[in-house]
């Protein structure tokens, strides 16, 4: 088998990306001329990010967002991030959003849908034309910080609302605040509506917040979950009720859960017959891509190209998509190999 394969010619998809957290510094500086606002407060002048902790990125995160504050903006962000993802051979992304975010922007949830769904439009009409057809959908999320109540506001707006490129519900935000059982009447509206549901969970919660979440949430998937190797019986329960992860090694790495990729638990998730998945969560805060995340996880491990197909794959099977959708894009990987 052919190892460290590079990451432009090994077909990816990435379950795992916050819209905002994907922009690249050089749009950030577009977008922030366009509005006149200064961004010495949290980007240095080689274009990256400003934060020390986990409190602090979050401050960052939002200091960024705020720049993202029009359709416009929300359209050239989409675009952006889904040419950059296919330069690096990314054909399926789906990104997480936040529409309590853009209220505080005063946008509407519309005006939301609106800019990703042209920023989407132009990405494929341009992929297309390089002869690399790529997807993408949209799985909108509560914010675990502003409450149940506020997470129930937001799965009744999708609920009323369907749009055919959101798929699915999450949440996101601290994780160390309300437990996970807390937002069930949210994650039930929803599902019933017909959404697919991830939650963050495993990360800064620790292995209790996985279970939380699978007693009481009807997820599919988990954001992160890779501290729940620090529970035997967990890691056994996620591999017997077919749990993906989605995992996000350089963040984990940049916020401290682990000290470098050579310790980081996803190897020993696979061994353990996780579902696992590769995404790269905020990658310009991380400095980071998908296709640095393939190639240095490839790197470290040695892994052969059968095992990093084998991360699509897993994200196809389990990403928030039709069925057609799915087929056409298995079909695609098959051709590749």
């Amino acid at each position: 088998m052919k190892k460290n394969v590079p990451s432009q010619t090994l077909l990816k998809a990435e379950l795992h990306v916050h819209i905002e957290g994907a922009a690249h510094p050089e749009l950030v500086h577009r977008l922030a001329e366009r509005h006149g606002k200064n961004l010495d407060a949290f980007m240095r002048d080689d274009g990256s990010y400003i934060w020390s902790d986990f409190t602090n990125f979050l401050e960052c995160y939002d200091n960024v967002a705020a720049v993202i504050c029009t359709p416009e903006d929300y359209a050239d962000l989409t675009e952006d991030y889904l040419l950059r993802n296919a330069a690096e051979g990314c054909f399926y992304t789906e990104f997480f959003l936040s529409p309590d975010h853009v209220a505080a922007l005063g946008m509407s949830y519309q005006n939301l849908l609106d800019g990703i769904s042209e920023g989407y439009r132009r990405a494929q009409e341009k992929s297309d034309a390089n002869g690399f057809p790529i997807e993408a959908r949209f799985i909108v999320t509560c914010l675990r910080h502003m409450g149940p109540e506020a997470a129930i506001d937001v799965a009744k707006r999708i609920e009323r609302h369907p749009h055919p490129l959101v798929t699915g519900f999450g949440m996101g935000g601290d994780e160390r605040l309300f437990s996970q059982r807390a937002f069930a009447p949210a994650f039930e509206i929803a599902h019933k509506a017909g959404f697919a549901c991830t939650t963050h969970a495993g990360e800064f919660g620790g292995p209790q917040s996985v279970k939380d979440a699978l007693d009481h949430l009807p997820v599919r998937r988990i954001g992160h979950g890779v501290r729940s190797i620090e529970d035997a019986d967990l890691v056994k329960r996620l591999a017997a009720e077919n749990i993906t992860l989605e995992v996000c090694p350089h963040s984990n790495i940049a916020l401290g859960l682990y000290p470098s990729l050579q310790v980081h638990p996803l190897k020993a998730l696979m061994e353990a017959d996780v579902l696992t998945t590769i995404s790269s969560d905020d990658p310009p805060f991380f400095s980071t891509s998908i296709g640095k995340e393939y190639d240095e996880m490839q790197a470290v491990q040695g892994w052969g190209r059968d095992v990093m197909e084998g991360f699509t794959r897993r994200s196809l099977e389990a990403a928030f998509l039709d069925e057609e959708s799915r087929r056409s894009l298995l079909e695609r990987l098959d051709e590749e190999h």
